[in-house]
């Protein structure tokens, strides 16, 4: 949807809106608007009356919805005005989930300004406002959390970023709050994920002060804004250099200038320690064009953009508040203050004769949160695949296919990844007690041939219940190698496994062997450990966790592995930001455990006593057909650990209902943001 400004306002001079504030027109008992739930106003103060200019911007509801130019239009929920003892004022408010614009995780109520214009030429934006809400809940460890976005510059092309977000937090319980503002970088290459924010101080903290924990929040900000109090900000373009200024009663006036044409942040050296605190950990660590924003199209934001939401904070740390949202109940989140509120009483824009349409963005933009990504479009190879879901049904077909319960796509934020969702208990493949949401490949090869799988992934949950003795309990199969013959056994599999209460949790590699004769029954596994502990490491009994590994991985956490097969030799390369790189080497083609005097010791501890003590074939899986698989293959069961006390893990499975398994934290998730599949390649 796109308006046109007439033509006549662009011939002799700028467009200039302001906003004038008429008040010896109006009389000092005006009652409240009488409204409907969506659309024209009735009698009395309209938003365009305090503020005429919304023929120059269309309005994103907190529903997600673009109505457009708001001359004529109010919405009790999210839009409308109000007055207070002395003026008229537009409220924007919206709450901590529903429908939002674009990509972004977070709702608003929001003005988007039609035109676009180069940072060369000359733009103008000023308003006075007060925020009247921020929302009551979320994680004081997440920056984003409690706070609202009250005015932007916003990048039309490229990656659409935002050079300029002005913000307002207060943490609860105190009086006042920070007004600070973010300069996000223009990154540099295809990748926009690794972008960051640089984050200003106005008055009180920048956006990187935050709670200690969940709970725990900084001290007040002695020179803070509260709730309720006026302030004003002006932010005005002059060839390529922003100028900021910051005004409020009783507090210093703020002056700010930054270069939107050449950029601070192109090596790695530059980076502020800042961002090295609070984006870095979480692999945020990208570099800037060096012309950062020349060559872009930018528009102004205006009204309230809300920060906190929903999501958990272990799939970032920085933007995801774990807030409450009742579900999306508006009604709800507006009673108990999960909504952000922002009054405004007057603001103008000034834009260059040179502005141009910006109905690109918004088509791009509008219903873009409603339309389903497939998890072939982040990931390209799924056609190399077919799955197996963890309701026991399968697809051939990955092309435009998701399943809402096991297999679909989420932004985190940042990007997008491909999520695999699976219950501790369903319906799964002949051959095992455990659910699974994971590809499998069409293709099969034998060692010599060989293969290749990457991967990079991050684990969501494991089960939170089990039996902590069992070894396979509260850990998932990222990534396998799975016989396609013979006894169809798992030269590879690649676990991760974290015990309830414990922050970080492991990633370890397995090795099933390719036991000799016809029996299968006395296969066994050897673990070794990549970051923390590997799968021998058990609790002496069923609630009785060990010690948390020191150099483990976290939920949330992300890691990527790399499974090279050439030549019967299988190379593992596995990497984490903040974690030593690991690499091992594993013959598939001649055994180490052919003989009984081969058994490890490992093996002797957590297999030889339930009767698994067998020896391998002294070929290995030599000329034996294998297939990669991939996704998220829970190994935890409701199987009573009586039956075996390495793979039966006795967790809680609600008689299998997914539903209750899901809202009890009874299942795995794994989402993968990149992957490759191919033919074997030479060692480095």
């Amino acid at each position: 949807m796109s308006f046109k400004i007439s033509k006549s306002i662009f011939i002799h001079f700028p467009l200039v809106i302001s906003a004038i504030l008429l008040l010896n027109c109006r009389t000092e008992n005006k009652k409240q608007n009488p409204i409907d739930n969506v659309g024209k106003v009735g009698m009395g103060v309209k938003a365009n009356d305090i503020i005429p200019f919304f023929q120059h911007w269309n309005l994103i509801l907190g529903d997600g919805s673009n109505i457009g130019q708001a001359t004529e239009y109010e919405h009790k929920n999210f839009f409308y005005t109000t007055r207070d003892d002395k003026d008229d004022w537009v409220v924007f408010k919206t709450p901590n989930a529903g429908n939002t614009h674009g990509t972004s995780n977070n709702t608003r109520t929001e003005l988007a300004q039609l035109k676009k214009w180069s940072p060369m030429t000359e733009a103008k934006m000023n308003a006075t406002l007060k925020v009247m809400n921020v929302a009551t809940t979320g994680d004081a460890s997440v920056a984003a959390t409690y706070s609202v976005v009250v005015g932007q510059i916003h990048s039309a092309d490229g990656h659409e970023n935002e050079p300029l977000k002005i913000f307002y937090k207060k943490f609860p319980g105190h009086t006042k709050g920070s007004v600070f503002w973010n300069y996000e970088i223009n990154t540099a290459g295809d990748d926009n994920s690794r972008r960051w924010d640089y984050s200003y101080p106005i008055w009180g903290y920048d956006f990187s002060v935050i709670g200690t924990d969940e709970n725990t929040y900084p001290p007040e900000p002695e020179n803070g804004i509260a709730l309720g109090e006026e302030f004003s900000y002006e932010v005005e373009i002059k060839e390529g250099t922003m100028y900021l200024k910051f005004t409020s009663e009783g507090h210093e006036t703020k002056t700010f200038t930054k270069n939107l044409i050449v950029s601070e942040y192109t090596e790695p050296a530059l980076i502020p320690e800042q961002v090295k605190n609070l984006f870095v950990p979480i692999g945020q660590d990208g570099m800037e064009q060096e012309n950062a924003y020349t060559d872009e199209g930018l528009f102004f934001k205006l009204g309230a953009y809300n920060q906190t939401n929903g999501k958990d904070p272990k799939v970032n740390k920085v933007w995801c508040s774990g807030a409450v949202t009742h579900g999306g109940d508006i009604q709800k989140q507006y009673a108990d203050g999960n909504y952000a509120e922002v009054w405004f009483k007057s603001a103008n824009i000034t834009i260059s004769n040179d502005a141009i349409s910006n109905a690109g963005y918004f088509e791009a933009n509008d219903g873009l949160s409603a339309k389903t990504v497939y998890p072939n479009e982040v990931i390209p190879f799924m056609d190399k695949f077919k799955i197996l879901l963890g309701d026991g049904t399968t697809a051939e077909d990955l092309t435009e296919f998701e399943h809402k319960d096991f297999f679909y796509t989420v932004i985190d934020g940042t990007r997008r990844w491909v999520v695999y969702k699976t219950p501790n208990s369903g319906v799964t493949s002949k051959n095992s007690s455990n659910t699974r949401t994971e590809l499998h490949e069409k293709r099969e090869w034998t060692p010599e041939e060989g293969g290749k799988l990457t991967g990079t992934c991050k684990v969501m949950q494991v089960s939170v219940s089990g039996d902590a003795r069992v070894a396979a309990s509260y850990s998932v199969v990222v990534g396998q190698i799975h016989g396609g013959e013979g006894h169809e056994n798992e030269p590879l599999k690649i676990f991760y496994k974290k015990f309830p209460g414990h922050t970080k949790g492991s990633v370890f590699w397995n090795y099933e062997i390719n036991t000799a004769g016809d029996d299968n029954s006395r296969r066994w596994d050897y673990s070794t450990a990549v970051w923390g502990n590997d799968m021998s490491v058990v609790g002496i009994s069923k609630d009785a966790f060990p010690n948390e590994p020191a150099d483990g991985i976290e939920l949330g956490e992300e890691f990527s592995y790399e499974v090279n097969v050439y030549k019967g030799i299988m190379y593992l390369t596995f990497k984490s930001e903040g974690h030593e790189t690991k690499t091992f080497t594993k013959n598939l083609i001649e055994s180490e455990y052919a003989n009984k005097s081969d058994l490890p010791v490992q093996t002797k501890a957590l297999f030889v006593p339930i009767g698994q003590d067998g020896t391998e074939r002294p070929l290995a899986y030599s000329g034996e057909l294998n297939y990669f698989k991939q996704g998220a293959y829970n190994q935890t069961n409701g199987k009573s650990p009586e039956t075996n006390m390495v793979w039966c893990a006795g967790a809680e499975t609600y008689g299998g209902n997914i539903a209750k398994q899901y809202e009890n934290g009874c299942y795995t998730e794994v989402w993968f943001r990149e992957g490759t599949v191919g033919p074997g390649k030479p060692p480095k």
